[in-house]
């Protein structure tokens, strides 16, 4: 498929955020040549709808548990997802593993993110599949944890928003940043700084739609139809064509998941 067309490659369309106008959403995608959108999971609770939302729309996904959900029966949730994502054997639109990760602006379940957590980097090691990592001020946390379990096929830092340093600490271990809608905020120098300081191949595009809308966006829904802003953003960041920036991420999503 031609490399001008483009992916969200983070955006929860299964939420009921969408559920009224979900259809209408998808066909306005396409018209803007957005040729697909990963959606991730992010508990139990949500893997059947979002199950249904891609099959009906060819979505590529991700299973995963969110920290938000980190419970303290971490291992009996930890023992449905290996049996939801072996469920799903052979499904060719299964492409990661995620959403998972840590977060301490959420921390009164601190103590069970992390071996829910490092149970999901061994689950994605068996798998052979790439990780969509979610880190809020825990940064040092993930990178031990990343340096200690060594993925065959590594994964994204999805909706970063850290330091070059700390983007950098990432790359170095094969992962790919998730650049989002917050770029377009004006007062995110420290995002800004990190894409137009680091090579193209090192960012893929995302919304993380419904959240993460942008400062100056019209509606508080954030949709995978912000992306080419992002995109147009990040040309201007790295001081290169739209149509070439377009072109790399495609392909730097493209080969993160199999697409």
């Amino acid at each position: 498929m031609s490399e001008s067309y483009i992916v969200d490659s983070h955006a929860h369309l299964d939420f009921p955020e969408f559920d009224d106008d979900r259809q209408a959403l998808f066909a306005a995608m396409q018209d803007a040549n957005i040729r697909t959108c990963i959606i991730p999971g992010v508990s139990p609770h949500h893997w059947d709808k979002q199950l249904e939302v891609a099959a009906q729309y060819n979505c590529p996904f991700g299973l995963g548990i969110h920290p938000w959900w980190a419970a303290e029966h971490w291992q009996s949730q930890m023992a449905e997802l290996r049996s939801r994502i072996y469920g799903q054997a052979g499904e060719q639109r299964l492409v990661a593993v995620g959403e998972c990760g840590l977060d301490k602006h959420r921390g009164e379940n601190w103590q069970w993110q992390l071996p829910l957590l490092e149970a999901q980097l061994e689950l994605a090691s068996e798998l052979e599949l790439p990780l969509i990592l979610h880190c809020v001020k825990a940064h040092n946390e993930l990178l031990a944890l990343l340096s200690y379990h060594k993925l065959p096929r590594a994964g994204v830092i999805h909706g970063f928003y850290g330091s070059t340093d700390i983007a950098r600490r990432y790359i170095k271990l094969g992962y790919r940043i998730g650049i989002g809608g917050l770029l377009l905020n004006k007062d995110a120098s420290k995002l800004h700084k990190v894409v137009s300081e680091l090579p193209i191949e090192s960012f893929i595009c995302e919304t993380d739609s419904p959240a993460m809308t942008p400062k100056n966006a019209s509606e508080r829904r954030n949709t995978p139809l912000v992306i080419g802003q992002i995109i147009t953003k990040m040309a201007h960041l790295q001081k290169k064509s739209n149509v070439l920036i377009s072109e790399r991420l495609y392909s730097n999503v493209a080969q993160l998941f199999e697409l």
